[in-house]
């Protein structure tokens, strides 16, 4: 947790998940209406693909707005939500 990306020689695997917008305060079916809309970010997308690459950091993407099924194995125990509202 303390190295980088970068530090540890890695790689970035980008992909949109649009679901992580969800909100499941309220009924039986999340609402998505704090997603972002597709145009906006699929540019969003772009740019980050963009930046990262520009850092010289390995970086390999999905497709935006595609279904697919991704497979992943985690490196570890920690899983961290981050809430940029609190």
């Amino acid at each position: 947790m303390n190295l980088s990306v970068r530090d540890v020689g890695g790689a970035i695997f980008l992909i949109s998940q649009f679901t992580l917008a969800a909100d499941c305060r309220k009924g039986n079916r999340p609402s998505f209406d704090s997603a972002e809309g597709a145009a906006r970010a699929d540019e969003m997308y772009l740019a980050m693909t963009g930046r990262l690459r520009a850092e010289g950091i390995r970086t390999e993407t999905g497709k935006f707005g595609a279904h697919m099924a991704v497979t992943l194995v985690n490196g570890g125990p920690v899983t961290i939500m981050l809430d940029s509202r609190k």
